[in-house]
């Protein structure tokens, strides 16, 4: 094939083109390793200098135009995709957000709760070492404080009133409540609270609590356990068998630890108790005039629970995977 032939065939090759694939064919079939026009240029060294003089030149121009005439012809295939619109074509469908588990599980807990009429309160993440610790019958060089690994916090001044914390638990609310309303009252916490611990399947740095307390003239652990008991049927939605056994913390007593019956296995899922007289002492109210119990239950593992999910870790660990499926 000549130089005339081979250039005619190329450019009417180019001009016939209907879609981009096509002219990535024609680059190939005339200026690959293998291409038309390649093999005469390599095929030059074999041929006498005049004719080597005469086609080297016309070859190489040859070259640079049809590269310049495919660079063209994709430019326009470029412009004609971005132009056309199909308006008859059905639309993309949006891909819709996922509620995260623990927001889920908390509104979930929260709204049983509150058709149990019981108000909710927040409290601050940054709490002070008298609410989370002293003004919960947890005073300093307790051996009860070794119970929670604390996230102690850098004075911002040289001269602090109080050493500030992360708080370990969502219970300083229930003092800071006390000091501002006068019973009776029953209110429930959620929110996040830290432990300075090692991370493993059932323990985080983080995770979320929901607490509640229930104050009045004659509330004992009969009203607890009814409320707890019916808390925990409505969440799961099923029969569940229930276990109540003595426990200790500072700031109730006596202190119970409730467990719950699924699949054949007993689980433990709260502590809780009656309001020690003390902890009212600290928020100005005359125990021989009030008493209430309080509770405490891991958002985190009522999600892991209802959901079989067997990592904590997996609820903070970014995965689109996992909160998709939720």
């Amino acid at each position: 094939m000549t130089l005339e032939e081979l250039e005619k065939s190329a450019r009417g090759a180019i001009k016939d083109a209907t879609v981009r694939e096509a002219l990535e064919e024609i680059r190939i079939h005339y200026l690959g390793r293998k291409g038309e026009l390649t093999n005469i240029l390599r095929s030059l060294k074999e041929l006498p200098l005049e004719e080597r003089k005469s086609i080297g030149p016309r070859a190489n121009a040859l070259r640079n135009d049809l590269e310049d005439l495919l660079a063209e012809a994709a430019a326009k295939f470029g412009q004609a995709e971005e132009k056309i619109v199909d308006i008859s074509a059905p639309g993309k469908k949006a891909v819709r957000g996922h509620i995260h588990p623990l927001s889920r599980v908390q509104a979930e807990a929260v709204k049983i709760f509150e058709g149990l009429n019981f108000s909710v309160v927040l409290g601050p993440e940054v709490e002070s070492e008298h609410y989370n610790f002293d003004a919960l019958n947890i005073p300093a060089n307790h051996p009860a404080r070794e119970m929670w690994d604390t996230f102690w916090l850098k004075p911002q001044q040289k001269v602090e009133k109080e050493k500030m914390l992360l708080r370990t638990h969502t219970s300083p609310v229930q003092v800071r409540y006390m000091e501002e309303h006068e019973p009776p009252f029953q209110i429930v916490v959620p929110g996040r609270v830290f432990r300075y611990e090692a991370t493993d399947q059932s323990h985080e740095i983080n995770f979320y609590q929901l607490e509640g307390l229930m104050v009045g003239r004659d509330v004992n652990l009969g009203n607890f356990k009814f409320i707890i008991e019916e808390f925990l049927r409505k969440f799961f939605g099923k029969k569940i068998d229930f276990r109540f056994r003595p426990s200790y913390f500072p700031f109730t007593e006596p202190s119970v630890e409730v467990d719950i019956k699924l699949g054949g296995k007993w689980l433990e899922v709260m502590g809780a108790g009656m309001v020690s007289p003390r902890v009212f002492e600290y928020a100005h109210y005359n125990p021989r005039d009030w008493q209430g119990f309080a509770f405490g239950v891991g958002i985190d593992r009522l999600a892991m629970i209802k959901y079989g999910i067997p990592d904590i870790r997996l609820f903070y660990s970014g995965d689109l995977r996992f909160i998709r499926q939720f």
